[in-house]
């Protein structure tokens, strides 16, 4: 018997990443030296302080059984300590914070909380591809808002079309961005939960990349007075503590929201092991450690000298102000998968095409500063060796 795929996966956009990785990997097994720009995993270990806990916890006989729904109730609790110490703003833990498997999981899930079939929820370009791909297996139509680095990579919410306002029931914003590194102004904030007022929608900012700032600390929308009227926020572990392969965030703001998400979640999952969580919650309470302020210094370094290396070779690139992404414009005469394929196939170099975020992404490649500055420097004289 042959199986079909469902019509929703048909509906999916084209996963540009197979060829790269295909040759990303015929390159390794021939003994090339491939250095990668492409995942962004961190390439440090999970902070010590993180591990011991989890040490300790996992011998707890409390985590071997299924986990608390909303959360463990001490993870709940840290991430509320976490938003009024870091953000100023005060939370119910019980009713307005929900711990995710990862802030991808929950992205992933919402619209099925809250967009039924047919309704329109408007998204980045570029972006997340799991913005999109949300909508789409929740029956939804997604609507892209361009940005563009004329605005530095803001929107112009003004230039929504009002029969598209008015069909949406989501909008959904991701500062400091994936994959601009983009930061936006609490001015931005405010007029994105203004827009979401005026047309009756639901604000979702992605804030995965919040602490990982290299001057001034992002902002929350949360903090606006009444925003969780209308705005839920989504924070992850995974980058700012070198967590990704723990699968542990929060979602917090909106309470009928979070618990139209909760019963979703109590039907598709059964939570985070509670160890994992018990060392998130101290994670979370120790965001101002020494070790938080080495790791973004130690990124703003590596964006430092890719930016200008990669300026003297005709691309077109500014310094971010956050996240651990550098975005770059390519040279001229050039396209962006054009890009990829050149550096992966005459330098060993992998970096990712913008347009696999997006039809705005072209012209544009993402360079993921994972690892240590000596390998940076080492693919970008690889690089330099190459015509432009």
């Amino acid at each position: 018997m042959t199986f079909e795929p469902a019509e929703r996966l048909k509906a999916l956009p084209p996963y540009l990443f197979v060829d790269i990785d295909r040759k990303r990997r015929a390159l390794i097994e021939a003994g090339a030296d491939v250095i990668s720009f492409g995942v962004g995993d961190p390439d440090q270990p999970t902070h010590a302080f993180i591990i011991e806990r989890l040490r300790q916890a996992a011998g707890n006989p409390v985590h071997h059984r299924y986990p608390h729904d909303q959360g463990w109730p001490p993870f709940r609790a840290a991430a509320a300590r976490f938003m009024q110490r870091r953000y100023g703003v005060q939370l119910d833990e019980n009713r307005q914070i929900h711990a995710l498997i990862g802030t991808k999981e929950g992205l992933g899930h919402l619209p099925l909380a809250v967009v039924n079939p047919g309704r329109t929820v408007i998204v980045p370009d570029p972006g997340y591809p799991v913005y999109r791909s949300g909508t789409i297996f929740a029956g939804g139509v997604p609507w892209t808002m361009r940005l563009s680095e004329e605005r530095g990579w803001l929107p112009d919410l003004s230039a929504i079309p009002s029969d598209v306002a008015r069909a949406a029931v989501m909008l959904v914003i991701n500062y400091p961005n994936n994959p601009t590194g983009a930061v936006a102004s609490p001015a931005f904030l405010r007029e994105a939960l203004a827009f979401a007022r005026q047309h009756e929608l639901l604000l979702v900012q992605d804030a995965a990349y919040n602490e990982m700032y290299f001057d001034e600390p992002a902002p929350s929308v949360l903090a606006i007075p009444g925003a969780a009227d209308f705005a839920v926020e989504l924070h992850s572990l995974s980058k700012t503590f070198n967590m990704t392969g723990w699968r542990l965030g929060f979602i917090a703001g909106n309470a009928d929201v979070i618990a139209a998400l909760g019963k979703i979640k109590a039907n598709m999952d059964s939570g985070q092991f509670g160890a994992i969580q018990e060392a998130g919650a101290a994670a979370l309470e120790g965001y101002g450690r020494p070790e938080l302020a080495a790791s973004r210094a130690m990124y703003r370094e590596r964006a430092q000298v890719m930016a200008a290396g990669l300026g003297e070779m005709g691309f077109r690139v500014r310094q971010p102000r956050a996240t651990f992404y550098l975005w770059a414009g390519v040279p001229v005469g050039h396209d962006a998968l054009g890009v990829v394929n050149k550096l992966l196939e005459e330098a060993a170099v992998v970096c990712i095409p913008g347009t696999g975020f997006g039809e705005a992404g072209e012209g544009y490649v993402r360079f993921a500063l994972t690892v240590d500055v000596q390998r940076i420097r080492a693919a970008l004289e690889r690089m330099r060796k190459l015509r432009w």
